[in-house]
C-alpha cells in the first residue's frame, strides 16, 4: 500500500529503479548529493530572470487553439505517454498528488490528479496550457529539470516562489533517442503527503516513456535487446540498441549507451558487428532457424551479454536479406542460449530437448525424472524447486518436449523479471481500448498463448500477491477474462511452476497464498544443486558438445579437480558460461588448462581451498602456494613470449595487466 508520510525529503530508497541498474546505483548518490546545489543554482537563476519571491505568479494558460497546436505538435509524446501516467497514477492514488506531462519548454500537455487536490492545483495553475519553466515559475521541479536535464525534486519552500511552497514536486526530464529533452513527467501534490519513493516511481516511468519512443522511431531496423543476465532481457532493465538492416549503429537507449560503455558520438562510427562481435549475416542465419534462442554475444568491451533481436520483415531490406530461405517470424520465443547455430548445434538442441537426454547418472535426478515421467498427460501441475540456475527452465522444457502436448506452445513466464504494474496485461491480455495506448485489436495473453500446450511460471514465489487469486481462479475455472472485456474464454493448458523460495515460508510471511499453494503442488520435486550431484564429468561433457560441436574440448585432470571442488553457488548456468568463456579462450588448443580460466574462477577457489574444513595450515599454505605457482608459471611464460610485454600478454591471457602486476608482483 502506498502511504503518505510529512517527513522531509531523504534519500531514495531501494524501491528506486535506480538502484537496480548499475549505471543509475553509480548516479543516484551523487544526484541526491548535488540537489542542494542545483536548488541554490536555480534560485540564483530565478533572481537574474527579475522574480520576486512573493509576487503573485502568471497562472493564466495559453489559449485553447494554441494548447490543440501544443497537443498536435507532442502528439508522438502524448500518445506514449499517457498510458504511462495512467499506470504511475493508479501507485500514488488518493495521496493528495497528480500526474503532469509537459513539452519540452515545460508547458502542461496533460494531467491527472486526485478530486481533492486538483482545487489546489488550479490555484497555482497546474493544469494543461500553464507553463511552469524557471523563467516563468522560478525554482520548480519541472522548469529545473529542463535547466539541469536531471530529475529534480524541489519540496516545500525549495520553491522559489512563496506561492508554491504548500507542493512537493518530483520530476524526470524524458528524452528522445537523440538525447534531447522533450518533455517532463512529473508528480505534484501537498508537501504533507512527500513520499521518499515518489521519484523512483516517476524515474521508472519516464523510462517506460523514453523505451516506447525508441522502439516507434525505428519500427524499421535491427533492434538489439541486451543485459548479461538473460532474464532481464524484456524488462526496463534491458539495453535497446539499434541498427539499420545493413548493421550501421543508429541509437541506444539510457541503459544501452550504458551498458555499451561509449558516448553517442562515439557510437557513430560502430556497426553491429564491431559492437557485439557477431557478423550482421550470421544474425540474420540465426533468426531463419525455426525456434531461435537467445544470442550470446561478446561486446567490444569484452563482457559477455544475452541478447535478443526484433527484425521487422515488412521492410524491404529485410525481406532481401531473408529471400534465400523460407521466412520465420523472429519473434519465436526464446527457449535456448545460441548464437548462429550451425546444423550441429540444432542438432544438439534437438538431443537436449527430452527428459532422456537430462539422464546423466545422477540418483537424485533419476528420481525425479521417474516421478514427472509417471503424471504425463495426467493433468497433474508441477512444482519445481531449486536454486537458482539449477535448470529448472530446461526440466520444464523437457516435460512439455516428451508430453502430449508437445506440438502445442511452450509458454515460459519469469514472474520476478516483469513490472508489477504490468504482470496483469501480460498474462491475461487486454482488449481493445482497455486503456489508453492499448495495442489496436488488443493483445493476447501469455495465458492464452499457451492453451493447447504448456504454461511455465518460473519464480512464482515472487508473483504479487493481489495477483495470485485472479490466477487461482482461472486456474479452477479454466477460464480467462481479459482486461476491458466482459468476455471469458476457456483455456486448456498444462501448467508447471518453478521457485527457488520456499513457499510455505512465504506463506506463513503473509506473500503467498495458500490456496494457491495447494493448487500448484500437485507434483512437487526438488532439483539438487550442483555440487550435490554425482554426474559433473558428463555434464561437463555435454555441455562442451553443445557449445563446440566442431570442435572436442576436454578438460586439463588439474582442471577437472578444480570443478569436483568448486562449491558452484550459480550451479549450471555458472558452469555453462566458465566453459564458453574457456572455449573462446582455448582457441584452437583442444585440452583446457588452468591458464584459460577466468580470475574470479581461480580466486573462488583458492578461498575454497582456504575455507575448506578438515585441512591443515599446512595442507592450505601448500595447496594455495601451488596454485599460484601455477599462475606464475604461465603468466611468465606468456610474458617471454611477448618480449616482456604486459599489455600483449594481458591480451593474450584474456586478464587485465593489473592481475599480472598481482600474480607476479616484481614484474616492471
Amino acid at each position: 500500500m502506498y502511504q503518505s508520510t510529512a517527513s522531509a525529503p531523504s534519500s531514495v530508497g531501494a524501491m528506486e529503479f535506480g538502484a537496480a541498474t548499475p549505471q543509475a546505483r553509480s548516479t543516484t548518490s551523487e544526484w541526491e548529493d548535488n540537489m542542494p546545489v542545483i536548488i541554490e543554482t536555480s534560485h540564483q537563476r530565478s533572481i537574474a530572470y527579475g522574480l520576486r519571491a512573493t509576487a503573485a505568479p502568471d497562472f493564466g494558460p495559453v489559449a485553447k487553439s494554441e494548447l490543440s497546436l501544443l497537443i498536435e505538435q507532442n502528439r508522438m509524446l502524448h500518445t506514449h505517454a499517457v498510458p504511462a501516467m495512467e499506470t504511475l497514477y493508479q501507485q500514488i492514488v488518493n495521496t493528495h498528488n497528480m500526474v503532469i506531462l509537459t513539452d519540452a519548454n515545460g508547458v502542461i500537455v496533460h494531467s491527472l490528479g486526485d478530486d481533492d487536490f486538483l482545487e489546489k492545483a488550479n490555484r497555482v495553475a497546474l493544469q494543461p496550457g500553464v507553463a511552469w519553466s524557471e523563467e516563468s515559475k522560478g525554482t520548480n521541479a519541472i522548469g529545473t529539470a529542463i535547466a539541469e536535464k536531471a530529475p529534480t525534486l524541489v519540496h516545500a519552500d525549495q520553491h522559489y516562489l512563496a506561492a508554491n511552497h504548500f507542493l512537493t514536486c518530483s520530476a524526470a526530464p524524458i528524452t528522445d533517442h537523440r538525447g534531447n529533452v522533450i518533455g517532463v513527467l512529473d508528480v505534484s501534490g501537498d508537501q504533507r503527503s512527500f513520499h521518499k519513493h515518489t521519484m523512483a516511481l516517476v524515474r521508472m516511468s519516464a523510462l517506460m516513456i523514453e523505451n516506447q519512443l525508441f522502439a516507434a522511431n525505428f519500427e524499421d531496423a535491427i533492434t538489439l535487446h541486451f543485459h548479461a543476465r538473460p532474464e532481464f532481457i524484456g524488462t526496463l532493465m534491458e539495453g535497446i540498441a539499434a541498427f539499420s538492416p545493413g548493421g550501421r549503429f543508429l541509437s541506444a537507449n539510457k541503459t544501452g549507451l550504458f551498458q555499451l560503455g561509449l558516448s553517442f558520438a562515439a557510437l557513430q562510427s560502430h556497426t553491429f558487428s564491431s559492437l557485439v562481435g557477431l557478423p550482421v549475416s550470421a544474425l540474420y542465419d540465426h533468426y531463419r532457424t525455426a525456434a531461435p534462442g537467445l544470442l550470446n554475444l561478446c561486446m567490444h568491451s569484452g563482457v559477455r551479454v544475452y541478447g535478443k533481436a526484433t527484425l521487422r520483415l515488412g521492410n524491404s531490406a529485410f525481406q532481401h536479406a531473408f529471400s534465400s530461405k523460407p521466412e520465420v517470424s523472429p519473434a519465436a520465443p526464446a527457449t535456448a542460449h545460441a548464437a548462429a547455430p550451425s546444423s550441429h548445434a540444432a542438432s544438439a538442441a534437438r538431443r537436449l530437448s527430452g527428459l532422456r537426454y537430462l539422464r546423466t547418472g545422477d540418483p537424485q535426478l533419476e528420481l525425479v525424472i521417474d516421478k514427472v515421467t509417471k503424471v504425463l498427460g495426467r493433468d497433474i501441475p508441477i512444482l519445481i524447486m531449486g536454486e537458482t540456475g539449477t535448470g529448472k527452465e530446461l526440466l520444464a522444457q523437457a516435460i512439455h518436449n516428451d508430453s502430449p502436448r508437445t506440438a502445442g506452445p511452450f509458454i515460459a513466464v519469469n514472474c520476478a523479471s516483469i513490472p508489477e504494474t504490468l504482470i496483469e496485461s501480460e498474462l491475461f491480455g487486454y482488449e481493445d481500448g482497455a486503456f489508453t495506448g492499448a495495442r489496436k485489436k488488443g493483445a493476447l495473453g501469455k495465458i492464452l498463448q499457451a492453451n493447447g500446450g504448456t504454461l511455465f511460471l518460473d519464480e512464482i514465489g515472487d508473483m504479487p500477491f493481489g495477483l495470485q487469486a485472479r490466477l487461482l481462479r482461472v486456474l479452477q475455472e479454466r477460464m480467462v477474462t481479459p482486461l476491458g472485456s466482459a468476455k471469458s474464454i476457456t483455456v486448456n493448458v498444462e501448467l508447471i511452476c518453478a521457485t527457488n523460495h520456499n513457499l510455505r515460508e512465504r506463506m506463513a510471511k503473509g506473500l503467498f497464498r495458500e490456496d494457491l499453494y495447494y493448487r500448484l503442488n500437485g507434483l512437487v520435486v526438488k532439483l539438487p544443486p550442483l555440487r550435490d550431484r554425482s554426474d559433473l564429468d558428463t555434464v561437463v561433457k555435454k555441455i562442451l558438445a553443445i557449445e563446440a560441436p566442431d570442435a572436442h574440448y576436454a578438460l586439463s585432470p588439474e582442471i577437472l579437480q578444480l570443478f569436483h571442488q568448486h562449491k558452484w553457488p550459480g550451479n549450471f548456468r555458472q558452469l555453462t558460461n566458465l566453459l564458453r568463456t574457456a572455449i573462446v579462450m582455448a582457441g584452437d588448443e583442444q585440452e583446457i588448462c588452468l591458464r584459460h580460466m577466468p580470475d574470479d574462477f581461480l580466486d573462488d577457489i583458492e578461498q575454497t581451498q582456504v575455507a575448506g574444513a578438515g585441512v591443515s595450515t599446512d595442507q592450505l599454505v601448500a595447496s594455495g602456494a601451488n596454485l599460484e605457482a601455477m599462475e606464475q608459471s604461465v603468466i611468465l611464460k606468456s610474458l617471454a613470449a611477448n618480449g616482456g610485454n604486459v599489455s600483449a600478454t594481458a591480451r593474450a591471457l584474456g586478464v587485465s595487466r593489473n592481475t599480472i602486476y598481482r600474480k607476479v608482483p616484481h614484474v616492471k
